[in-house]
């Protein structure tokens, strides 16, 4: 009887200790050290780019000779990419499965842990069709993204026009220009691409665990 109520004893000891042994645990994790909160917010809160509309140009009667219209670009980031229909998503984006299998094998190879442009320039109304089941499509992202249109074509030689940056802009640029951006490359737009070019900011986002945008926490400039 005696070795029954030691064994006892023995065994209550050992649970005590191992509660309190995890007790001290969770009591470090959430006050003492914030390494691991630190870690729970960077997997619910990103950063997302916001692009900076372009100035307007005007002539000196205020006529407007070049406006910005706001498109959507989607992104994708194929470590978050799994499993879905895809040939869905390619009716959503008038694309066939050719042109999808290029781009993501280009995202792949080109940047495998990090976000690049997969299709741009979405109209609003191609953008809000998407928008409906984004949730479906993990590891695929939408961002605004304001492009010039030139009211006066007459004009046009003369205020040149914008492209997509290439790896020389990015290098030159003081870690401004981003891929995907774009720049002036002749014309006004080039001649005044400091002015006319805006500033850059960043939104902060609430995301799912599959990274899926929720909800805007704040926005500021980088």
């Amino acid at each position: 009887m005696n070795n029954f109520f030691e064994r006892r004893y023995v065994i209550a000891g050992i649970f005590i200790t191992i509660f309190l042994i995890l007790l001290a645990r969770l009591f470090y994790m959430q006050i003492v050290d914030d390494h691991y909160a630190l870690y729970a917010a960077k997997n619910a809160i990103r950063k997302f780019p916001k692009y900076a509309a372009r100035g307007p140009i005007f002539d000196r009667n205020g006529h407007s000779l070049v406006q910005n219209e706001l498109l959507y670009d989607v992104n994708v980031n194929p470590k978050l990419v799994k499993s879905f229909d895809t040939l869905e998503f390619c009716r959503l984006l008038h694309i066939d499965k050719a042109e999808f299998d290029k781009q993501f094998a280009k995202a792949v190879k080109l940047y495998p842990n990090t976000e690049s442009p997969f299709d741009t320039q979405l109209s609003p109304q191609l953008n809000a069709s998407l928008q409906e089941r984004l949730d479906e499509f993990p590891g695929f992202s939408v961002e605004e993204h304001p492009v010039r249109t030139y009211p006066d074509s007459v004009a046009a030689q003369f205020l040149g026009y914008i492209g997509e940056v290439q790896d020389k802009d990015i290098a030159k640029s003081g870690g401004y220009y981003h891929l995907g951006d774009y720049i002036g490359v002749t014309g006004v737009e080039k001649a005044y691409e400091m002015v006319l070019r805006g500033q850059r900011g960043v939104q902060m986002m609430m995301v799912d665990s599959r990274g899926n945008q929720k909800r805007p926490l704040c926005r500021r400039c980088v």
